[in-house]
Parts: structure tokens; C-alpha cells; sequence
């Protein structure tokens, strides 16, 4: 996997988050290079917005939780947000939005810093939000004060956007009504002049990505990947670190099968991407109990594995893996889901993936139920077997990896974190609110809100999204 392909893949999980189509993000880059270009500006600079854009919705998946609260959908709010049909929101909703803003910009400044993006990307995604007329997020900066990139990619993101929903000569209206406001007047004037022409050429011949130069950072694939998991996991807190858990699983349980070293290793990147899928679709969804999902909530559920399919066929380096994690949910008795294939054809990595993911998730406390002892996880699993859903040999290794090879607990850095503030962080990473995390450990509210400020400025981050990320990415957590 290169550089490339991540980017790509949050690109498509961020679309998907935002209610886009999953071109989106590639047809923005492309107009945001085009923008810069015109501008006058060399190779470098548009390469900058080739990966700005790319990355612009990568916080997006940190913020749902709050949008759903807000708005009661997530996906669907954000997208009409974008295409500019939201009903008018109140004062309050919109004050309340403007902490969501910061969560956004602050992750996908570190992812884009994770990646090892330059200098001039990472400071566009820390503004991305910002408007030349100061009033924006996160600081409500404005004119020179906001990165050039920043500006370029939300015309190009509107031009893209606004084309979709209202045709080409409404969007230059709507273009036209923010110069001088929301970015500067000759950026805009500037996409109106070449607006038709850029986006006839891109329905022609769609953006060759291939041929950007996004300056990789060096990230092993690995790494890579754990980070795409990290970020799609940050949509619900609670399931934070679930599919770094998930790999280490269905690794083990290879190991105790004897698999050889490259099913191992595509069992590891299947399971690193199994969750992609959950981008698309919304929060409101995975607040109940499957047993009081609707049918309708249940059809969209199965569209999880389904969206995760569709990024293998985007992202070719990740394309076997993907592949294999859109088999997650399958079982052996048809009962599965997307596809409800049977036994015959599903192999030995599938049923481990299957296993593996069904005996973690068992064993993780959700919001409509606590943790399974793994005595209990493992008498559903073998019930589940018995009734021809699970492959027995697989449930009994699975067992044996969980209670033989437990995932090593982080030790923490103790130039970075306390064991108290370790434990807190392990609480507000999963939700918690203050007084939640106060109860679990026995403290009061303030002394967590002392530890919480701590640990932000020990990790350098002003949320808690943040926060939990990073402690992801340096193994802390």
C-alpha cells in the first residue's frame, strides 16, 4: 500500500461520511489543483491541494456523534449542510456547531501530520473551516491570516458540490454570492471563468490520481492501515482501537490453525479494514440493541460490508484485503450478510475473520449491553456453531488464542502519561463523560477534568477525538 491508496481510502471514507458521492473527494482535488494552477502557482502548491482535498472530510468521522446528537442524522445533515439545502439553523445549533468544526480540523491535521504530509497541507486541514471574513473555526481567522490552500480547496469543494445539487449556472449564483465572504473574490471569480470547462474535462476523463505527487511520508503499510481503522473507529467513541484488537485476534487464531505467513498477514489488513463500510451509514443506527432494529434499520446495516467492497474496487493495493473484509459478516448457514453466501464459499480466512470479529465484539462492552465474560462469548459462539452459522474448529481456536495470547496491555511512556491519566484517557477515549469516567474510577468530576487537561497538553491536542487518536497511533492506548 502507498501513500496514494491511504489517502485515497480516507478519502472515500470521508465521502462517505459526508453523504457524498465517493468521487467527490478526487473530483474536488482535481478542481483544486486546476484552481491553483490558474492562479499561477507551480507543481508544488497543487500538489498541496491535491492532498488537502483529499484529506478536507477526514475528521469527519470524529464529529458524527455530535452531529447526530445535534441533528438527529449525521450523514444526511452534514450533506445537506454542504450542498447548501439545510433549513436555517438557530443560533444556539449553530454555536453548538462550531466545537464540532474544531474536533474536524484538529484530526485532520494530525492525520495529514501522521502521514507525514508538508508543512502547508497540515496547516490548510487546521483551517479548513476558517473564512475570509473571520468568521469561521477554528479561530475565526481570516484574509491572509487563513493558509492559501485552505481557500482553494472550499471553492473547488462548492464548485464540486454545489454543480451536483443545483446545476452548473445556480452554483456559479451561489459561487458568485460568497466572494469576498467565505474566501477571497478572485478565487471565485476564477472558478466562475472556468468552472464549466474544468468539470466538462473531469466527466470526460476522470482524475488520473495517479499522477499527483503527494509526498509520502514514509509510513510502513501496516501503519497505514491501522490509522484508516483508528479514524473510521472515531465515528462511534465507544468502539475505539476494536479493529487494532480484531487484527491481533484473528492473527493469533491463525496462528494456533497454522496458516501460512501471507494469510496471516492479508487476515491482519482484512480485519484492519472490515469496518470501512460503517462510514456510510449513520450514527442514530448503532445507538439500540440489534434485537430492536427496525427491518429497514436491519437493510442498512447489511449495506456495511457492501460499501466496504466498493473500496476495494477503488483502491488497488488494497484490494484483496478489502475484498476479504467484505466477507466479515457472512456465515456458514447463508444467515450472513451482504452477499448471504454459504459454506462452500467461504474458505479458512474468511471464517476466521467472521470468528474473530464475532468473539471481540462479544467480549466489548455497547451501549445497549456490558461485556461477555469469555466464558460467555464462548458458549454463544459455540451455540452459534452448533446451529451451523460458525465453523466449530475455528470458534475453538479463536477461544484458545483469546484465553492463551490476551492482547498486550500498553505500557505507558512515562515521560507522556501517568497510570492515572492512562486510565483516564482509556475512559474519555470510549465516550465517557467526566462524571462517567469519575464514577468507573472513584474520583470526583473535577479531579478528571485536571487529568483531562493534562493529558491534552501532555499529547499536545485541545479534544478528546484528538486525544484518542494520537494515544492510538503511539500505542498508549
Amino acid at each position: 500500500m502507498d501513500l496514494t491508496d491511504a489517502v485515497l481510502a480516507l478519502a472515500f471514507v470521508g465521502d462517505l461520511s459526508m453523504g457524498r458521492a465517493t468521487d467527490h473527494s478526487r473530483r474536488t482535488a482535481e478542481l483544486a489543483g486546476l484552481l491553483t494552477a490558474a492562479e499561477g502557482a507551480g507543481d508544488n502548491e497543487q500538489n498541496h491541494a491535491h492532498a488537502a482535498a483529499l484529506l478536507r472530510w477526514s475528521g469527519c468521522t470524529a464529529n458524527a456523534s455530535g452531529f447526530a446528537d445535534l441533528l438527529g442524522d449525521d450523514i444526511a445533515s452534514r450533506a445537506a449542510m454542504m450542498a447548501q439545502t439545510l433549513p436555517p439553523l438557530d443560533a444556539h445549533t449553530q454555536a453548538m456547531i462550531v466545537p464540532l468544526a474544531v474536533i474536524h480540523c484538529e484530526i485532520s491535521g494530525e492525520v495529514a501530520a501522521t502521514l507525514g504530509m508538508p508543512q502547508e497541507v497540515i496547516a490548510g486541514l487546521r483551517h479548513i473551516f476558517e473564512r475570509y471574513d473571520s468568521r469561521g473555526a477554528p479561530q475565526g481567522l481570516g484574509g491572509d491570516a487563513v493558509p492559501r490552500v485552505t481557500y482553494r480547496v472550499n471553492v473547488a469543494s462548492d464548485l464540486e458540490i454545489l454543480s451536483r445539487t443545483h446545476g452548473r449556472e445556480q452554483a456559479m449564483i451561489l459561487l458568485r454570492a460568497e466572494a469576498g465572504t467565505k474566501y477571497p473574490a478572485d478565487l471565485a471569480e476564477l472558478a466562475i471563468a472556468h468552472g464549466s470547462h474544468w468539470l466538462d474535462g473531469m466527466d470526460a476523463i476522470p482524475p488520473r490520481v495517479t499522477d499527483w505527487d503527494l509526498q509520502t511520508g514514509g509510513l510502513e503499510r501496516s501503519s497505514q492501515l491501522t490509522l484508516l481503522a483508528d479514524v473510521v473507529e472515531l465515528k462511534l467513541p465507544w468502539l475505539a482501537g476494536h479493529s487494532r484488537r480484531v487484527a491481533n485476534l484473528a492473527t493469533q487464531c491463525a496462528n494456533v490453525l497454522g496458516l501460512q505467513t501471507a494469510e496471516k498477514d492479508m487476515l491482519r489488513d482484512a480485519a484492519l479494514l472490515h469496518g470501512i463500510g460503517r462510514a456510510a451509514l449513520p450514527n442514530q443506527l448503532w445507538k439500540t440493541s440489534p434485537e430492536q432494529l427496525s427491518s429497514h434499520q436491519w437493510e442498512q446495516i447489511r449495506l456495511m460490508p457492501y460499501w466496504t467492497s466498493r473500496a476495494a474496487s477503488q483502491l488497488p493495493s488494497l484490494k484483496l484485503a478489502a475484498e476479504l473484509a467484505s466477507y466479515a459478516y457472512e456465515r456458514l448457514d447463508g444467515s450472513g450478510y451482504f452477499r448471504g453466501v454459504t459454506g462452500d464459499t467461504l474458505g479458512t480466512t474468511h471464517r476466521v475473520l467472521a470468528t474473530a470479529i464475532a468473539l471481540q465484539t462479544l467480549i466489548e462492552a455497547r451501549p445497549w449491553r456490558r461485556e461477555h465474560t469469555l466464558q460467555q462469548a464462548a458458549q454463544v459462539l459455540r451455540n452459534e456453531a452448533n446451529a451451523g452459522g460458525f465453523d466449530a474448529d475455528i470458534v475453538e481456536a479463536a477461544i484458545i488464542a483469546v484465553s492463551g495470547h490476551p492482547p498486550p496491555r500498553p505500557v505507558p511512556d512515562s515521560a507522556m502519561l501517568s497510570p492515572r491519566e492512562l486510565e483516564v484517557l482509556r475512559q474519555i477515549s470510549l465516550g465517557a463523560s467526566n462524571k462517567e469516567t469519575a464514577r468507573a474510577l472513584g474520583i470526583s468530576p473535577s479531579t478528571v477534568g485536571t487529568h483531562v487537561e493534562s493529558i491534552f497538553r501532555k499529547l499536545n491536542c485541545a479534544t478528546r477525538a484528538a486525544a484518542t487518536l494520537k494515544a492510538l497511533t503511539a500505542g498508549v492506548l
